[in-house]
Formats: C-alpha cells, sequence, structure tokens
C-alpha cells in the first residue's frame, strides 16, 4: 500500500526526534456520526488502531447518551479494549461521568473546557469559570486516584459567535488547568482558523506564563488547510504532542463550522518525511482508516488514505 522509499526521509534542524500521536479517530472521529456504529465495530477499530502502532487512542466519552448518543455504549465498548497494552484515555465531563470512568480502571481522562463564554454555554451550558469550577473536583480526585489528566481547550484560535480569540484569554484558561492538576493540554482549532504565526505566538506566551511546551499536546482541525503548516509551526516551537484522526473523522457537535480533524495518516506521512519517528505503521494505518471508511460506507477525507488506497488499486 505504501511506496518503498517515499516518503523520503529529510530532516529539517530544530524539530523534535519523535511525536506522540494522540489519535482521536475513535471518540472525537466518530461522535458526530449520525448512524449508530456498532460497539464491537467500535472496538475493532481501537484494536486496529494499535496494531499499527498508535499508542495513545482515546476511547470514548463518558458524557450523558442524551448529549452524545454515539458514545451512549461506552461501558460495553471499554472493557472490550482496556486490556490492550496502550492508553486509552477517555473524556469525562463531570463527576458522575469520572465516577463511571473509575468503574472501568481507566487510568487515564480528560475534561473539555473552553476559551470562550459562548462556546462555554452552547458546549457546558455554563460559563468559562463555572466550567473550571465543575472541573476542579473531577481533577482532584482523579490525581487522587492516580489517574493521568488531560485538560482540552475549545476554541483557541478563534470562535464562530465572538470571533477572534484573545491570547491572554486563553493563556488563563490554560493556566487554571494546569494550577488545578492537569497533567496535560491540548490546545484546540475547534474551528480551523489558526495560522502559524497564531500558534507560535499562543506557544511562546504560554511558555512565558510558566506552562512548560512538553505539557502541551495541538489539536488542529483543516477547516482552511491549515493543519499540516500550523503541526509544523507547534513542531518548531517544540511540541511533541499533536491529536489527529484516523481517515480525518471528526468534527465538533457543537460548532456546526467545524470540520474534520487533522487526518492522522497526513501527519505521518509528513513526519516520516521530516525523519521524525512516530512509531506507525503508516501501511497498517492507511488499511485501518480504509476498512473504517467502508464501515461508514464513504470514502476517507484523508489525502494520503485517497492516495495510497488509489495506488493499491
Amino acid at each position: 500500500m505504501t511506496v518503498e522509499g517515499l516518503p523520503m526521509a529529510v530532516p529539517a534542524t530544530g524539530l523534535p526526534a519523535r511525536v506522540r500521536i494522540h489519535e482521536v479517530g475513535a471518540r472525537d472521529g466518530l461522535q458526530n456520526e449520525s448512524a449508530t456504529v456498532p460497539t464491537e465495530i467500535k472496538a475493532e477499530f481501537i484494536r486496529r488502531l494499535a496494531e499499527a502502532g498508535l499508542t495513545t487512542i482515546e476511547a470514548t466519552s463518558f458524557v450523558h447518551p442524551k448529549w452524545v448518543p454515539q458514545l451512549a455504549d461506552a461501558e460495553q465498548l471499554f472493557p472490550l479494549v482496556g486490556e490492550l497494552p496502550v492508553n486509552l484515555p477517555v473524556l469525562v465531563p463531570n463527576e458522575r461521568g469520572l465516577d463511571r470512568a473509575l468503574a472501568l480502571h481507566a487510568s487515564r481522562v480528560a475534561v473539555f473546557a473552553s476559551a470562550t463564554e459562548s462556546f462555554a454555554k452552547a458546549n457546558l451550558n455554563r460559563t468559562v469559570d463555572e466550567a473550571l469550577a465543575m472541573f476542579e473536583p473531577v481533577v482532584t480526585r482523579a490525581k487522587a486516584a492516580d489517574v493521568h489528566v488531560r485538560g482540552y481547550l475549545s476554541m483557541c484560535f478563534g470562535d464562530p459567535w465572538e470571533g477572534a480569540v484573545p491570547v491572554p484569554q486563553v493563556v488563563r484558561v490554560c493556566r487554571a488547568l494546569v494550577d488545578m492538576g492537569c497533567d496535560e493540554l491540548s490546545l484546540g482549532d475547534t474551528i480551523g482558523v489558526a495560522t502559524p504565526g497564531h500558534v507560535t505566538a499562543l506557544l511562546t506566551a504560554l511558555r512565558e506564563a510558566g506552562i512548560p511546551t512538553a505539557a502541551v499536546g495541538v489539536h488542529f482541525h483543516d477547516t482552511y488547510g491549515q493543519a499540516l503548516a500550523n503541526t509544523y509551526a507547534a513542531l518548531q516551537h517544540g511540541v511533541t504532542t499533536v491529536d489527529a484522526s484516523a481517515g480525518g473523522l471528526g468534527g465538533c457537535p457543537y460548532a456546526k463550522s467545524a470540520t474534520g480533524n487533522l487526518a492522522t495518516e497526513d501527519l505521518v506521512w509528513m513526519l516520516q518525511g521530516l525523519g521524525i519517528d512516530t512509531g506507525v505503521d503508516l501501511g497498517r494505518l492507511v488499511a485501518t482508516s480504509a476498512w473504517m471508511a467502508a464501515q461508514l460506507g464513504r470514502p476517507s477525507p484523508s489525502r494520503t488514505v485517497r492516495a495510497l488506497s488509489h495506488k493499491e488499486q
């Protein structure tokens, strides 16, 4: 499925030697699907992603089924994949969600905050500060249980209701998440409006605020075709954790202008070309995304999946 020797590895100076891909396809990628994906298909998707070499695979979300019906099977899914030798973080919106995750012995959880008041209201029906207050006991209890906590932050680069989001506003919420105990942050470009200079400015401001780059990951959407360029800017700044979705699946149910996530295959192709190690077998990953696209009944939006699948035919 891949072409021998391609992409040719030509390293660039000043970039990390290795990048950890935080795979979100099974959660963020599938949550917007209107037709219910069977639990066993989701489990098989996660197994195949693990076999392709991905070491962090976001499995599901313990949110109320009313809000995200596609992930209503979290209790049924997690035991099917819980023994895989990979990290399987799960989203927990509140203490009830944490209770459900801990009951299944999840070792990694994530909370989902917003940098803007409009999205906090749409997504959580709370103000930004009310949402942070809701997350504080979740993070405290998770850390007491020796559980790793990721803090997602949406609308870091732009908001469909508010427009531009000031960098200090984002830094304030990031600082709050770190201060309450989050082990890492994921900076979300939820509607895909970021550009490389903006990425650099935010990462610089976070570092100046005392938040180590090693604790920061990036989560780009490709609405304006900027996801890889933005990722490259983050790599130049020292970021080594990049979120991506196999096959480019996903969007955001509360931001209708949000299009698909950065495709994991497109990311791996770029990183391999830069000589950066990911541990991912691109051929197996492409085969997995092509298989999942067939389950969903439509072609993958990933350019790399399309190019390599075409070569195979």
